[in-house]
């Protein structure tokens, strides 16, 4: 579509289908992520989340009631990650479906002796490249609670992650980022994570990150996020990198809404 024609419907999308003040705050309300947003900030994200709704289907799938409350929730955090970056930043797809709780894919996988395995695992959430967000519906609404854990900012992630192709935990940087410093400062945040994992220490973040360095990008999304200080205190360099590629500061939000100086 032309870039031009673009924005023009966007903001004829803005001007007569705004997500209702009653509805968007309900919404925010019941996320504690998207507390300490300042008002404009919550505006904007609100602009993105009625962009994003108007661009992306989110469907339910076996048998979930999707309602508008639910809807919006997983709109405004799957956008919180984009706010400063733009919805064209979640461009070449357009679905999530939405389970009501933990759904079983099939996956086919071959081995390092040429036999193919099919597996049938539960997942909270799944990312396709250049294809849909499956998300659990319960999880994604009871997320934001500043706990650590958020598949909808998880699976987002990912869908960063990929936009340079496969995920390998680097997605495209910008400019004045360099890429050698963002490699070394996760590979060694990665080590020191895979380390704690296998001696079985206690984990302030999510030990699933573990699995790969795409997925712990994606798991140091969620704790930029939704418990910014931990992230900062574990691995301060990698905090410093996600500030630069999300173009945000969480750790500066939660000491405004906590009223520390």
């Amino acid at each position: 579509m032309d870039w031009s024609l673009k924005n023009w419907r966007r903001r004829h999308v803005l001007r007569r289908s705004q997500l209702p003040d009653e509805a968007w705050r309900a919404a925010v309300t019941g996320l504690a992520v998207l507390r300490g947003l300042p008002e404009d900030e919550l505006e904007r994200l609100r602009e993105l989340a009625t962009l994003f709704l108007d661009e992306k289907q989110v469907v339910a799938a076996g048998g979930f009631v999707l309602d508008d409350d639910t809807r919006i929730k997983i709109a405004a955090q799957a956008c919180l990650p984009i706010l400063n970056l733009g919805l064209d930043y979640y461009a070449g797809w357009t679905s999530v479906i939405v389970y009501a709780g933990e759904f079983v894919p099939e996956h086919e996988f071959m081995d390092e002796d040429g036999v193919v395995h099919v597996v049938h695992d539960a997942m909270l959430g799944e990312s396709w490249e250049r294809g849909p967000v499956v998300l659990s519906g319960t999880d994604a609404v009871h997320c934001g609670e500043h706990d650590g854990v958020n598949v909808v900012i998880h699976e987002f992630a990912h869908k960063l992650d990929m936009l340079n192709g496969a995920m390998n935990g680097f997605p495209p940087l910008h400019p004045g980022m360099s890429a050698e410093r963002w490699a070394h400062d996760f590979t060694a945040a990665f080590a020191d994570f895979c380390d704690k994992e296998r001696a079985g220490e206690e984990m302030a973040i999510d030990p699933y990150g573990a699995e790969s360095p795409a997925e712990f990008f994606a798991v140091a999304s969620e704790a930029f996020f939704e418990t910014p200080h931990v992230l900062r205190q574990e691995y301060p360099e990698v905090y410093r990198q996600l500030a630069d590629f999300y173009r945000q500061d969480p750790a500066a939000r939660k000491n405004a809404e906590d009223g520390w100086m």
